[in-house]
Formats: structure tokens, C-alpha cells, sequence
């Protein structure tokens, strides 16, 4: 059996664009949101927008897991996820949980949230995705697991320097070929493309500047006018993002 790598996210924390790394590597089978099916087509917690659905792909929880599990039979797997699609029910899943090398992603919550409103104002407390990391992070840390964590931010500052501290934390060679995107865009990525924006016809992960981050808290605050519970979710939602920051890679 191989290595399965997770990384647990939240939505709009630059995932896909780890993600593109991740595949640009070429030594890992890597698979797009599994448990997004179980989330919102087995279970339906809610309908989710911008999702055009895979007739083939697995959708409960179990079969979900099973498929990757198939899949690591052969080689290393990767993938990308929520953590709010699978918490508490896959820490109780001793077949599972113990099989992965789990790592969080994080971005500052003024950019996420501000950046889901404008494709779905009717996003869930749940689906912004922090409170939920924090609870899968912490329970992985009381049980003895070393998940680690790494924020957005520091990823554009440092593509090379910080994705080099994050593979070896997790057990992945160095890989140069993964920051020059030369590959078509995924085909898995074409169930939810309205939600990729930029990364899916961009090249590399481009750098973050103070305009940038003026730019974000500006448009927040003239999207929050506009959705006054945006001020709500952040208000909640910072303190888990704290947290997690406060255990990122340096």
C-alpha cells in the first residue's frame, strides 16, 4: 500500500492551486474533492453551485474512501478536500484515517469568505470551512498525528521556499518540474469550473503584494454592506484561523 497525502482546506484558500502543483509533480495519482459527492450529492446537505456532477464517480462516503484506497494500491495518491465534508465521521473510521498524511491549508478568512460571497451569497456557516479544520487539525493532534499546517500567504510569497519546508514535512522530494504549469487544465476540474477563476489558464502560483492584500480587506468591507453576515461568518471564523496560524510552517 501506498502513501495517501490529504489536504484538508477550506473553500477559496488557493486549494486548486496547490492542487495544480501537487499534480504538476508527476509522481502522484491525484484526485479532485472525493468526498464532495458524499457532502452534497449522497447526502445533500445542500446544493451546491456551479457543480456539474461525474455520472462515474463514487458518491457515498464508503465508496468514496474505498476508491481511493484502490487507487493507493497501485501508487502514491494525492487529494484535495473540505474538511466539513468528512468531520467527525472520518476519525472514526479505522480503516481509513490511520492511512493518511494529513496536511491543512488556510488562507486569511477576509479573502476566502469575500471571495465565496461573490460566486454564492447563500454559503453555509459550515461551508466556510474553518471552524471545521480546526476541529479535524485538533483531533488529529490529541490522538498523536502530526497534520501539518500552511497558510496561502506564504505560499505566493515563497512558492519554492515554503512548498520545499511543506514536502519534507510531509514525506514528498523536492520536484522543480511542479512550479511551471505545462500540462492542460485537469478534466476533473471541469465538474466545478465555475469555481476556478484564474488558476485553471494560469502557469505558476503568482506572488502576493500589499496592493493586493489593501485590495481584499477593501472589497470585503463593500461586500459586507451589501451581506452584513459576512461580518458574522468572520467574526466566528477567525479565531479557528488564528489558531491554525499560529501552527503553521514557518
Amino acid at each position: 500500500m501506498y502513501p495517501i497525502y490529504a489536504l484538508w482546506s477550506h473553500p477559496r484558500s488557493m486549494s486548486t492551486a496547490m492542487e495544480r502543483v501537487m499534480r504538476e509533480r508527476g509522481d502522484l495519482d491525484c484526485a479532485h474533492e472525493p468526498f464532495m459527492y458524499d457532502y452534497y450529492v449522497h447526502r445533500a446537505v445542500r446544493e451546491m453551485p456551479h457543480f456539474d456532477m461525474r455520472p462515474d464517480h463514487p458518491v457515498s462516503y464508503p465508496a468514496i474512501r474505498d476508491h481511493l484506497l484502490a487507487r493507493a494500491e497501485k501508487g502514491p495518491v494525492f487529494f484535495k478536500d473540505m474538511s466539513y465534508y468528512v468531520m467527525p465521521h472520518l476519525l472514526e473510521d479505522a480503516a481509513f484515517a490511520p492511512r493518511l498524511v494529513n496536511a491543512f491549508l488556510i488562507r486569511d478568512p477576509v479573502a476566502s469568505i469575500a471571495s465565496y460571497f461573490k460566486l454564492d451569497p447563500e454559503v453555509t456557516p459550515d461551508e466556510i470551512g474553518l471552524e471545521a479544520q480546526w476541529n479535524h487539525y485538533s483531533a488529529l493532534k490529541a490522538a498523536g498525528g502530526k497534520p501539518v499546517v500552511i497558510r496561502a500567504e506564504d505560499v505566493r510569497q515563497d512558492t519554492r521556499g515554503m512548498m520545499a519546508r511543506f514536502w519534507e514535512a510531509v514525506g514528498l522530494p523536492y520536484t522543480e518540474r511542479a512550479f511551471d504549469w505545462q500540462g492542460e487544465r485537469p478534466k476533473d476540474w471541469d465538474q466545478v469550473g465555475g469555481w476556478h477563476g484564474d488558476v485553471s489558464s494560469s502557469r505558476m502560483i503568482r506572488p502576493l503584494s500589499e496592493d493586493e492584500i489593501r485590495a481584499q480587506r477593501e472589497g470585503f468591507a463593500a461586500l459586507a454592506k451589501q451581506h452584513p453576515v459576512m461580518n458574522d461568518h468572520l467574526a466566528h471564523h477567525l479565531p479557528f484561523y488564528e489558531k491554525l496560524a499560529a501552527e503553521a510552517l514557518g
